[in-house]
């Protein structure tokens, strides 16, 4: 008999026709990145790059988020082993999961460390409980974060806090992470304020938000210049969308905030 699958992706429809995928890390106890984590990231990602939604949730079961990765899958690596797994999980699971062209929403219920954290450090929006925690302790094993999370981090948070926040292997709290910016923002309900800030987005217009995301890749990757080097073509694409000329017809007729969107 096979073990059951160490991730669950699930599809709803919202109230307005929206469709919403909720991917869910479940392998317990402590939700490990295993191999056989890995590789169900791996699927999963794949079928929503391949179908997108209209919005992405992220979330876990169990006590933890995830008590980090699996040391058994860094035991006896080769230096070129070592290179191809990093190039693997960029490419298959931090790369494809950034690109994605909806809204992507992190739900952090409890401790959430290194491989975890670096995911959700590549989602649109990170929510958290109060007593979730976040840490990269890598160097407990003489290594250091090696899927995107020191660079990410100091993208949200600066240079400095990353430098700190790796070096030391400190966990830190709800409160700093979203004080220092890297947290959108805590609820006490976190699962319930996360399904339905993804619920929201869904139900927005769809490619504008995957405009967005375009326009700030291309500040990430270029700077300030870079993005506005793409934005004219980026943003005038949407005029020949269904939900630009819908909602400007709807904003004419009986004013702001009363457009629906099919995500066309």
């Amino acid at each position: 008999m096979s073990a059951p699958k160490a991730t669950l992706l699930e599809h709803e429809i919202t109230n307005s026709g929206a469709e919403v995928a909720t991917l869910t890390l479940a392998h317990p106890p402590l939700n490990l990145f295993d191999r056989s984590m890995l590789d169900a990231l791996i699927a999963d990602i794949a079928e929503l790059s391949a179908r997108p939604p209209r919005a992405v949730l992220l979330r876990a079961e169990g006590k933890v988020v995830s008590g980090g990765v699996d040391v058994h899958v860094f035991d006896g690596l080769t230096v070129e082993q070592g290179a191809e797994l990093w190039r693997t999980l960029f490419a298959q699971i931090i790369h494809p999961l950034e690109a994605l062209p909806c809204p992507v929403v992190f739900a952090a219920h409890g401790l959430t460390l290194t491989a975890a954290f670096e995911i959700a450090l590549a989602c649109d929006i990170l929510l958290a409980a109060p007593k979730a925690k976040f840490g990269l302790v890598e160097t407990v094993v003489g290594l250091t974060p090696s899927m995107g999370g020191p660079q990410r981090l100091a993208e949200r948070a600066g240079s400095g806090r990353a430098r700190e926040f790796v070096l030391t292997g400190d966990l830190y709290d709800a409160a700093t992470m979203a004080d220092w910016g890297v947290v959108n923002a805590v609820h006490d309900d976190v699962d319930t304020a996360a399904r339905a800030l993804t619920h929201r987005l869904a139900q927005g217009p769809t490619m504008a938000h995957a405009a967005t995301k375009k326009i700030i890749e291309a500040w990430r990757s270029g700077g300030v210049a870079h993005a506005d080097s793409v934005t004219p073509e980026v943003s005038a694409g949407l005029f020949a969308t269904d939900d630009l000329r819908g909602a400007v017809r709807s904003f004419l007729a009986v004013g702001p905030g009363k457009a629906s969107y099919s995500g066309r």
